[in-house]
């Protein structure tokens, strides 16, 4: 058994095998995931778990050069938006449309689904290189 770091299998193994600037989304429970990409679905009602809680808990895990959100974010989750921006105030947050994320979505090494009921709750964390 782990000693540390995250327990769910799933998580564990995909971030494992993350080389660098491939990338994953962690996502609301609304955001379409498209097919052929996987998907770690967490959500266990509205709301649980949270979408920082998980995003948290990757950034103790991952090794993360980048951060993707959608520009919708900033006016209409302002809360999650700064949320984010204190998360990774080191790291670079570039914003794009919702509708270029979810395009995105479609190369992601995987996708991890939360019970987040707030507007665009998503992000792509493209991984860094640990050396």
């Amino acid at each position: 058994m782990k000693l540390q770091g995250i327990l769910n299998s799933h998580i564990s193994k995909v971030l494992a095998d993350l080389g660098h600037t491939d990338f994953i989304v962690v996502a609301d429970a609304g955001l379409p995931i498209p097919k052929g990409v996987d998907k770690i679905d967490l959500a266990l009602k509205l709301g649980v778990p949270s979408f920082k809680e998980v995003v948290s808990a990757i950034k103790e895990d991952m090794k993360i050069e980048k951060v993707i959100v959608a520009s919708e974010m900033e006016l209409k989750n302002q809360m999650t938006f700064q949320e984010m921006k204190d998360l990774f105030a080191n790291t670079e947050i570039e914003q794009i449309t919702h509708e270029k994320l979810k395009e995105i979505t479609k190369s992601a090494k995987a996708v991890i689904r939360t019970g987040e009921a707030t507007p665009y709750a998503n992000c792509i964390l493209q991984a860094g290189v640990i050396f």
